[in-house]
């Protein structure tokens, strides 16, 4: 087809469909560049030489501009919010954790833990009450992300206790600011955080607070543990929370060595520091003609 036959939203869904971790996967395990080519041939041909890093900051650029999708958003509080507010020398980030019967889009780890939920122009406010709801119960911060041009919208729709994150435009530069702080709440379900985390971990909560686990058989534990867990203090439960959290494996404070377009890619698929000098070496190879 020719490249006038698509639409423009066509051609930013299309754009915005290579910032993923099939295409990532496809590059540093295949070397396989075909996403990249085909979307280059049918949009861009006239561009000229170009390497596939150099195609991806374009891409990017044009997204950011006239398709701000969830990728944006997630890039964006990377960017903004982790790398320049937060740092990344005491911070954990988390791709979508499962929260409830939820799935929180962004969450952070440092002194306290925050959960973030994103509602692009795109998204409506479905399910947002029992996303928010269920997130309530394990962080102790809870901050919903959203154009600037729906703040009216969500400040009358979210309580008072949950945080806002405005995205606009300013200079062609994306841009974040916290319109509404979030309030801290320690209060913490423990039938949902003992869901929320891995054995290894729930086990060590219990452990490091009664300085050992319950005498039961391992098919008991998990409701030995649970119980246990209820007896400890909420703001004791945090701590023990995040520590536990804060010695996962995480490519958090490999992030900022990595092109600022990329970066919810590194996170999501926890990249580790050889995988992204792979993927950087491979991405700088010129496009196939």
């Amino acid at each position: 087809m020719n490249k006038n036959n698509y639409t423009k939203m066509e051609r930013m869904r299309s754009y915005s469909s290579v910032f993923s971790r099939s295409m990532v996967t496809d590059v540093i395990k295949y070397n396989d560049f075909s996403r990249l080519n085909v979307l280059f041939h049918r949009y861009d041909d006239e561009i000229g030489n170009l390497t596939y890093i150099d195609y991806l900051k374009f891409l990017y650029k044009t997204i950011k501009k006239n398709y701000r999708c969830e990728y944006v958003y997630k890039n964006e509080i990377i960017n903004n919010l982790l790398l320049k507010k937060y740092g990344t020398q005491n911070t954990i980030a988390i791709n979508e954790y499962k929260v409830g019967n939820s799935i929180a889009d962004l969450v952070m780890f440092n002194g306290v833990s925050r959960a973030f939920e994103i509602k692009t122009e795109y998204d409506t406010t479905k399910r947002l009450e029992q996303q928010l709801e269920d997130y309530s119960k394990l962080f102790q911060q809870c901050y919903i992300v959203v154009p600037k041009e729906l703040l009216s919208k969500y400040e009358g729709f979210v309580s008072e206790n949950i945080g806002i994150v405005v995205l606009f435009i300013e200079r062609d530069k994306v841009k974040l600011k916290e319109v509404r702080k979030s309030t801290v709440d320690n209060y913490i379900d423990v039938s949902i955080l003992i869901r929320s985390v891995r054995t290894s971990e729930y086990k060590n909560i219990v452990f490091t607070h009664f300085g050992r686990l319950p005498d039961v058989s391992c098919y008991e534990m998990f409701d030995a543990c649970e119980e246990w867990m209820r007896k400890i203090p909420q703001v004791e439960l945090n701590k023990l929370f995040l520590t536990e959290i804060k010695k996962r494996k995480s490519s958090t404070q490999l992030l900022e060595a990595l092109p600022t377009e990329i970066r919810q890619i590194g996170l999501s698929m926890n990249l580790s520091k050889e995988q992204s000098f792979i993927l950087l070496k491979k991405l700088s190879n010129p496009i196939k003609l």
